[in-house]
Protein backbone atom coordinates (compact mmCIF):
# COMPACT_ATOMS: atom_id res chain seq x y z
CA UNK A 1 0.00 0.00 0.00
CA UNK A 2 1.25 3.73 -0.61
CA UNK A 3 1.69 5.95 1.80
CA UNK A 4 -0.25 8.55 -0.30
CA UNK A 5 -2.78 8.71 -2.54
CA UNK A 6 -3.12 9.84 -6.43
CA UNK A 7 -5.11 12.16 -7.47
CA UNK A 8 -6.34 12.93 -11.63
CA UNK A 9 -7.88 15.69 -11.85
CA UNK A 10 -10.14 17.20 -14.79
CA UNK A 11 -7.56 18.93 -16.63
CA UNK A 12 -4.67 16.19 -16.47
CA UNK A 13 -2.71 17.13 -13.61
CA UNK A 14 -1.79 14.70 -10.70
CA UNK A 15 -2.00 15.38 -7.40
CA UNK A 16 0.20 12.80 -4.33
CA UNK A 17 -1.66 13.73 -1.04
CA UNK A 18 -0.20 12.20 2.04
CA UNK A 19 -3.59 12.57 4.01
CA UNK A 20 -4.68 9.06 5.00
CA UNK A 21 -7.16 9.46 7.34
CA UNK A 22 -7.70 13.26 7.13
CA UNK A 23 -10.67 14.97 5.30
CA UNK A 24 -9.94 17.15 2.65
CA UNK A 25 -12.64 20.11 2.18
CA UNK A 26 -14.09 20.20 -1.17
CA UNK A 27 -13.31 23.42 -1.41
CA UNK A 28 -9.45 22.60 -0.85
CA UNK A 29 -9.81 19.82 -3.34
CA UNK A 30 -11.30 21.93 -5.82
CA UNK A 31 -8.53 24.51 -5.45
CA UNK A 32 -5.76 21.37 -5.48
CA UNK A 33 -7.65 19.94 -8.93
CA UNK A 34 -7.44 23.78 -10.37
CA UNK A 35 -4.03 24.05 -9.38
CA UNK A 36 -2.60 20.90 -10.29
CA UNK A 37 -4.30 21.13 -13.85
CA UNK A 38 -2.07 24.74 -14.62
CA UNK A 39 0.44 23.82 -16.98
CA UNK A 40 3.63 25.23 -15.48
CA UNK A 41 2.93 22.68 -12.75
CA UNK A 42 5.62 20.49 -12.85
CA UNK A 43 5.26 16.55 -12.31
CA UNK A 44 2.76 16.77 -9.82
CA UNK A 45 1.23 19.03 -6.57
CA UNK A 46 1.63 17.39 -3.40
CA UNK A 47 -0.39 17.68 -0.49
CA UNK A 48 0.22 17.46 3.21
CA UNK A 49 -1.88 16.27 6.21
CA UNK A 50 -2.29 19.60 6.99
CA UNK A 51 -3.98 21.25 4.26
CA UNK A 52 -6.62 23.33 4.34
CA UNK A 53 -9.06 25.71 2.03
CA UNK A 54 -6.58 29.14 1.58
CA UNK A 55 -6.92 32.97 -0.06
CA UNK A 56 -4.31 32.06 -3.37
CA UNK A 57 -3.26 28.48 -2.80
CA UNK A 58 -4.07 25.48 -0.36
CA UNK A 59 -2.29 25.88 2.53
CA UNK A 60 -0.66 22.78 3.11
CA UNK A 61 0.25 22.18 -0.64
CA UNK A 62 3.59 22.05 -2.22
CA UNK A 63 3.58 23.26 -5.71
CA UNK A 64 6.37 22.68 -8.13
CA UNK A 65 7.07 24.92 -11.02
CA UNK A 66 8.69 24.80 -14.18
CA UNK A 67 9.25 28.01 -15.70
CA UNK A 68 7.46 30.43 -13.61
CA UNK A 69 6.87 31.30 -9.92
CA UNK A 70 3.39 31.70 -8.05
CA UNK A 71 4.30 34.38 -5.40
CA UNK A 72 0.69 33.94 -3.64
CA UNK A 73 1.36 30.26 -3.60
CA UNK A 74 2.97 30.98 -0.11
CA UNK A 75 -0.52 31.67 1.31
CA UNK A 76 -1.90 34.68 4.04
CA UNK A 77 -1.33 32.43 6.92
CA UNK A 78 2.67 31.45 5.71
CA UNK A 79 3.82 29.81 8.93
CA UNK A 80 0.64 27.96 10.09
CA UNK A 81 2.26 24.83 9.71
CA UNK A 82 2.43 21.47 11.92
CA UNK A 83 5.64 20.88 13.84
CA UNK A 84 6.07 17.68 16.10
CA UNK A 85 8.34 17.94 19.58
CA UNK A 86 9.41 14.88 21.66
CA UNK A 87 8.45 15.07 25.29
CA UNK A 88 9.24 12.66 27.92
CA UNK A 89 5.10 12.48 28.62
CA UNK A 90 3.27 9.70 28.52
CA UNK A 91 0.05 8.81 28.07
CA UNK A 92 -0.65 7.84 31.29
CA UNK A 93 0.97 11.99 32.07
CA UNK A 94 -2.46 13.32 30.60
CA UNK A 95 -6.00 13.86 31.83
CA UNK A 96 -8.58 11.73 29.61
CA UNK A 97 -9.51 15.40 28.48
CA UNK A 98 -7.13 17.37 26.64
CA UNK A 99 -9.76 20.22 26.19
CA UNK A 100 -8.56 22.14 28.95
CA UNK A 101 -4.56 21.18 27.81
CA UNK A 102 -5.37 22.70 24.23
CA UNK A 103 -7.27 25.58 25.44
CA UNK A 104 -4.06 26.59 27.79
CA UNK A 105 -1.92 26.51 25.01
CA UNK A 106 -4.50 28.01 22.47
CA UNK A 107 -4.46 31.06 24.88
CA UNK A 108 -0.41 31.47 25.20
CA UNK A 109 0.41 30.76 21.69
CA UNK A 110 -0.93 33.04 19.02
CA UNK A 111 -2.59 31.08 16.57
CA UNK A 112 -5.68 32.50 13.69
CA UNK A 113 -5.31 35.06 11.21
CA UNK A 114 -4.12 37.87 11.54
CA UNK A 115 -1.09 39.72 12.74
CA UNK A 116 -0.16 38.23 16.08
CA UNK A 117 -3.38 35.74 15.70
CA UNK A 118 -5.88 35.06 18.43
CA UNK A 119 -3.60 37.77 20.79
CA UNK A 120 -4.90 41.57 20.54
CA UNK A 121 -1.60 42.09 21.74
CA UNK A 122 2.04 40.61 21.90
CA UNK A 123 2.49 39.12 25.27
CA UNK A 124 5.42 40.87 27.01
CA UNK A 125 7.81 37.96 27.29
CA UNK A 126 7.77 37.10 23.68
CA UNK A 127 8.16 40.64 22.42
CA UNK A 128 11.30 40.85 24.69
CA UNK A 129 12.70 37.82 23.21
CA UNK A 130 12.32 39.04 19.90
CA UNK A 131 13.64 42.38 20.58
CA UNK A 132 16.63 40.78 22.24
CA UNK A 133 17.00 38.11 19.22
CA UNK A 134 19.15 40.69 17.14
CA UNK A 135 16.55 41.48 14.88
CA UNK A 136 16.03 44.79 12.87
CA UNK A 137 15.15 47.88 15.12
CA UNK A 138 11.79 47.99 12.65
CA UNK A 139 10.41 44.89 14.24
CA UNK A 140 8.46 47.46 16.90
CA UNK A 141 6.74 47.72 13.30
CA UNK A 142 5.20 43.95 13.22
CA UNK A 143 4.96 44.52 17.28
Amino acid sequence: MSEFEVFETFAGGRIKAWVKGVEVEPEAREQLENVAGLPFVHSHLAVMPDVHFGRGATVGSVIPTKGAIIPAAVGVDIGCGMMAIRTSLTANDLPDSLSAVRAEIERKIPVGNGPGGNHKDTPARAATALRNSGLPERLDKVL
